[in-house]
């Protein structure tokens, strides 16, 4: 059965993937579709910048970011200016930490979705007389949709996942910063299998179910723009 401490990073873990999603579709929506529609130079360098979680191990990026958080670094002296105090070892530097370590797998997705429009959607709003705003959110949003169910699910599971970057910033604090893959840690640690077992094999059922909804709910929609039921 799952203990008290399990329950907790838990609990936790589903809060850290909701707010971290919810943050990553605000954030990554304006970068996707920049992205998508620009020609510029620079969306080379942006674009790797982005994907860079892709590549870097965790622990990299993981070290980078407490040093930036840190008293000395730039996050840190920001938000010890503004009286907020320093992030690491606290929810909310995991929050932030998970929002730059997620943040291509829901920008990814979501350019996609929108590069797949191509221009005639929007040139047939223009002809009607549809400011940009309203094409953005009349038009772009809801064709994109597949496009944003597929980045939340991608964005909230890999939150779900996270290890070497949550351990880096947030340590293991009970009921503040010990999610789930760091309470299998501590499990293995103290070499409590059976404890360790219960919680891994959520994490595969949990895993398993996610990727079966992404690809079947892309199959359906490549099966509906076909024309095919």
């Amino acid at each position: 059965m799952f203990t008290a401490a399990d329950l907790d990073a838990i609990w936790l873990t589903l809060r850290l993937a909701s707010i971290v999603t919810v943050l990553l579709l605000i954030v990554g929506t304006p970068i996707a579709w920049w992205l998508a529609r620009t020609r510029s130079w620079l969306k080379g360098p942006v674009g790797a910048i982005v994907a860079l979680p892709l590549v870097l191990p965790p622990t990299v990026l993981g070290f980078y970011m407490l040093v930036a958080m840190g008293p000395n670094g730039a996050i840190g002296q920001f938000t010890q200016a503004l009286g907020i105090g320093l992030l690491p070892f606290s929810f909310w530097g995991l929050v932030i930490a998970s929002v730059v370590y997620s943040l291509p797998f829901v920008v990814q997705p979501i350019q996609n979705a929108m590069q797949a429009l191509g221009e005639r959607p929007l040139e047939a709003a223009a002809t009607l007389r549809v400011g940009p705003w309203e094409r953005f959110f009349c038009v772009v949003l809801p064709l994109s949709k597949p496009g944003f169910i597929t980045a939340a699910i991608l964005g909230f599971a890999h939150t779900v996942g996270e290890f070497g970057v949550v351990l880096m910033i947030g340590g293991n604090i009970p009921q503040q910063t010990r999610v789930v893959s760091v309470q299998i840690y501590d499990y293995v640690e103290a070499m409590e299998y059976g404890q360790a077992h219960l919680l891994a094999g959520l994490m595969v059922a949990f895993s398993f179910v996610v990727l079966l909804g992404v690809y079947g709910f892309q199959r359906q929609g490549s099966n509906s723009m076909l024309g095919v039921k």
